[in-house]
C-alpha cells in the first residue's frame, strides 16, 4: 500500500506511532485522544491494519484498553513475538504490569 492511498487520519496515526517508546504500549482509545478524536479507536484500529511499514512503524504497539494484545496485521504470535524482543512482558495474550507501561 503506497503512502499516497493513505487518508490524512491514516497518516497521523501511522506518525504517532513514533512517539510509542520501546517497551512501552499505548490502547487503540488512548492513540485516538492523543489526536484529539477521543470516540475514534476503531478508526485507529483500522488504520494500524493498513500500516505500510509495519513493524518498523510500531503499531504493535497498540493494545486493547484492558492490556488484551488485540490483532495486527502479522498474526498475534508475530506481535506477542515482537513485545516479547521489547522487553514487554505477555501472558496468556495480556501485557503483563500493562497499567505501569502504557502510554
Amino acid at each position: 500500500m503506497s503512502k499516497l492511498s493513505l487518508t490524512e487520519f491514516e497518516r497521523s496515526v501511522l506518525a504517532e506511532l513514533k512517539n510509542i517508546p520501546l517497551g512501552r504500549v499505548t490502547t487503540y482509545q488512548n492513540l485516538a485522544k492523543r489526536l484529539g478524536k477521543p470516540n475514534a479507536a476503531r478508526a485507529v484500529g483500522n488504520a494500524l491494519n493498513k500500516n505500510p511499514h509495519a513493524p518498523k512503524v510500531p503499531c504493535h504497539r497498540v493494545v486493547k484498553s484492558n492490556g488484551e494484545i488485540g490483532g495486527y496485521v502479522f498474526g498475534i504470535k508475530k506481535k506477542i513475538g515482537i513485545l516479547k524482543s521489547e522487553s514487554v512482558e505477555v501472558k496468556d495474550g495480556r501485557v503483563l504490569n500493562f497499567e505501569k507501561i502504557v502510554i
